[in-house]
């Protein structure tokens, strides 16, 4: 009878602790999810300011062209107005109309503060982008690894179910919890390492 009790109680333990590990588990399974997303979203995110900035590079190189042509006209109309004098007063007049409307659409292409499209304003926006960018990318390296470590962690508590070993849980909580670092440095940055 006391054998019996005894089998009866080592069982009793071995299902608590079971139980425990299966909850345990799950939680890590939770963590791993959660990871996932994260990891996928910093890559989304990474490649979404990659397009946007390369756009907007586009454009700010279209203003640019443009900017660069209107300079090249005024300084023909300039030349044109000093290397000829003997236009008449109507051709100056015309050329010095489309010299005022040129040097405004020049000025205007430059700094656009009122749409955020000019050259200046398509520059700080286009490098703003790229920075979120880098970021993004920066981040999704550490959420690799966190997966990495939270499955690494699930199978070896799996392990330790079935051959009722301490040391598997006590490795499996180690890499649990650097994997949960690593996928809360994924999204907040805590720290940049170097080995990355």
């Amino acid at each position: 009878m006391a054998f019996k009790d005894l089998a009866e109680a080592i069982d009793s333990d071995k299902t608590g602790r079971d139980r425990l590990i299966a909850v345990y588990i799950g939680v890590l399974a939770v963590l791993l999810a959660v990871c996932g997303v994260g990891g996928g979203n910093a890559m989304k995110d990474a490649t979404a300011r990659n397009i946007e900035a390369s756009n907007t590079w586009a454009f700010f190189q279209a203003k640019n062209i443009r900017r660069h042509e209107l300079r090249l006209q005024i300084a023909e109309f300039e030349v044109m107005l000093a290397g000829q004098p003997e236009l008449s007063a109507a051709a100056r007049a015309l050329i010095e109309d489309k010299l005022t409307k040129y040097r405004a659409d020049e000025i205007r292409y430059t700094s656009e503060p009122d749409t955020g499209e000019g050259v200046e304003e398509l520059k700080v926006r286009a490098r703003a982008l790229e920075v979120q960018r880098d970021r993004a990318m920066v981040k999704d390296p550490y959420f690799d690894y966190g997966q990495a470590l939270l499955q690494i962690a699930i199978v070896l508590a799996s392990v330790a179910i079935i051959t009722g070993g301490t040391i598997l849980l006590v490795l499996s909580g180690i890499l649990a919890g650097l994997g949960t670092l690593s996928t809360l440095n994924g999204f907040f940055l805590f720290f940049s390492g170097a080995f990355l």
